[in-house]
């Protein structure tokens, strides 16, 4: 029983990290795997650099943008789900 004491604030400790750090951690990365797998062609981004485009091809882990300025090849983790959903919005 006495062991189970010293151990029990440790444990706690844990739990309290699980919930407040791992477990939101593993939720928002989960969104932004759905949110890379949901886009579209035509679809209105903006980068985490902050560059503003649409979407032009698809390809499994790269996508081409265009902007003003031309197209643009770069990662789909490059986009920004927050800013991108705040566009949307607008």
């Amino acid at each position: 029983m006495q062991q189970l004491q010293q151990f029990l604030p440790f444990i706690l400790m844990f739990v309290v990290i699980y919930f407040f750090m791992i477990r939101p951690q593993q939720k928002r990365a989960k969104l932004e795997k759905q949110f890379e797998s949901d886009l579209k062609v035509g679809d209105k981004i903006v980068t985490k650099s902050g560059i503003h485009g649409k979407i032009a091809e698809l390809a499994d882990t790269t996508i081409v943008i265009e902007t003003m300025s031309g197209k643009l090849k770069m990662e789909r983790s490059a986009i920004s789900m927050e800013m991108s959903a705040a566009l949307a919005k607008k």
